[in-house]
């Protein structure tokens, strides 16, 4: 029906309807719509999200880990405000923009290394697949052109992303194995998890051990690999698993021997959240492809990008009729207001010092708080770094036996803690607690204790 013959009631919005409209029509992600019960956030100021209904919640995962500087932050607003009031959106294909160029060039200047071309995208799996796609093309058109070089290597609890092919590479079953007849094959490593070692090992030995698995691999399959992809230092999804200190390192090394690309996928870890602007920059490392996303525009507006070396870059270059371009497009990929967003963030971190002096101090007070939690009967494991961090629960920690997942213990919690006042959203049954950098010490307080009473509460009520 045209919009001229629709009646005004129907397409007047009503605070009432809102509910309603929202189960009727809006589809969510990872959502099973039929259980929903509609939470509706109307504004937003600092780390605190505020319903329809007035109630205030502390956002504890940062609208799922991409809000950077808080809601509302005075300088990214009027970044895209000014921005909007000259260019909304340019095609990326044969024209450019002032605030892409820019924020380019930062990015270029901030990366690791001699990651100094940036390719844009809207969200983290597009980044990823642009990666995916560049190595693919990479070994059919670089100086000495290897087609064999067509499959990846990846780890298990791997996320990046749910389009095919950042599904392909992805690790965990409940999200993708669904999708397994449309996905690649990939040679698959166990995950890089420094528990799966013995408890007394040294942590140089975790990663020794872990590196012994991977150049098992490179030896047998590094002629058909064009790249291992992976999450560096934490694999967020997998429940903030922590690698061993040196294994990243360990990784480009071996990923040269075997002349072998490596894509970093720095999608949750970049921009400080770590307690280093990149997670890479933490052993060191420049990867051969960088994807960024999430906290890239602070959270503000969809904007992603990969990186690339100039050995990368040049396969690409050529005469038309070679069509050695990359053959990919985003259509909103260099958005000029994603870019100003993005610019005002970087500008942040430089002018407040926030990588280099708030997130230590931070995420120390953060390690504080969550402390007490250790001591509950419920809790198996806590892994933090920086200002992310993971608490596992399992029905018998000393034994190692995890709650029946239909139970949904960690849903529970965090159900619980949003009822008191903090948003937080588990991966089965890992809390995962990642707020805004901006966080104050008084905030992080009060996420600690909500969080310890939810938890509390909910192994009282059986």
């Amino acid at each position: 029906m045209p919009l001229s013959v629709r009646a005004p009631a129907e397409l007047t919005p009503h605070r009432a309807q809102w509910p309603v409209w929202d189960q009727e029509h809006f589809w969510h992600a990872f959502t099973q719509m039929a259980e929903y019960e509609p939470l509706i956030i109307e504004r937003a100021q600092g780390v605190w999200l505020e319903d329809t209904a007035g109630r205030r919640y502390l956002d504890g995962v940062s609208s799922l880990w991409c809000n950077l500087h808080g809601h509302g932050h005075p300088r990214i607003n009027a970044a895209i405000a000014d921005q909007l009031a000259k260019l909304a959106h340019a095609t990326s294909l044969g024209m450019s923009n002032p605030p892409a160029i820019e924020l380019a060039r930062r990015l270029a200047l901030l990366a690791p290394g001699d990651l100094n071309h940036v390719f844009y995208a809207s969200d983290g799996s597009a980044a990823v697949e642009v990666a995916l796609k560049t190595a693919f093309q990479y070994w059919r058109q670089c100086r000495r052109p290897r087609p064999a070089k067509s499959k990846f290597l990846a780890f298990g609890a791997a996320y990046h992303g749910d389009t095919l092919g950042s599904a392909a590479v992805g690790g965990i079953d409940r999200f993708h194995a669904l999708f397994a007849p449309l996905l690649f094959d990939v040679v698959r490593l166990p995950s890089p998890d420094r528990r799966r070692a013995p408890r007394e090992a040294a942590p140089e030995e975790v990663a020794r051990l872990h590196l012994a698995e991977l150049q098992h691999a490179l030896e047998q399959h590094h002629a058909e690999l064009a790249a291992v992809v992976i999450e560096p230092l934490v694999q967020g999804a997998a429940g903030m698993v922590m690698q061993p200190p040196g294994y990243l390192r360990g990784v480009r090394e071996l990923t040269r021997r075997y002349d072998v690309l490596l894509i970093a996928d720095e999608i949750v870890t970049g921009f400080g959240r770590t307690g280093d602007l990149f997670a890479c920059d933490r052993e060191q490392v420049v990867p051969d492809l960088l994807c960024l996303g999430k906290s890239l525009s602070g959270g503000y507006l969809p904007m992603a990008a990969t990186l690339s070396t100039p050995e990368i870059y040049g396969a690409f270059l050529g005469s038309y009729q070679e069509g050695k371009m990359l053959h990919n497009g985003h259509t909103f990929g260099g958005n000029p207001l994603g870019a100003a967003a993005s610019l005002a963030s970087l500008d942040l971190l430089r002018d407040e010092r926030i990588v280099e002096q708030q997130v230590p101090r931070k995420a120390a007070r953060l390690a504080e708080a969550l402390a007490p939690l250790a001591d509950h009967p419920w809790v198996a494991d806590i892994r933090q770094l920086g200002l992310l961090a993971g608490i596992e629960l399992a029905a018998d920690p000393a034994a190692g036996r995890p709650f029946d997942p239909a139970l949904r213990t960690g849903w529970r919690v965090c159900r619980r803690a949003t009822r008191n006042g903090v948003f937080l959203r588990p991966l089965g049954d890992v809390i995962v607690v990642m707020p805004p950098l901006s966080i104050r010490d008084e905030e992080i307080d009060l996420l600690g204790s909500v969080l310890g009473a939810a938890l509390a509460a909910e192994s009282a009520a059986g």
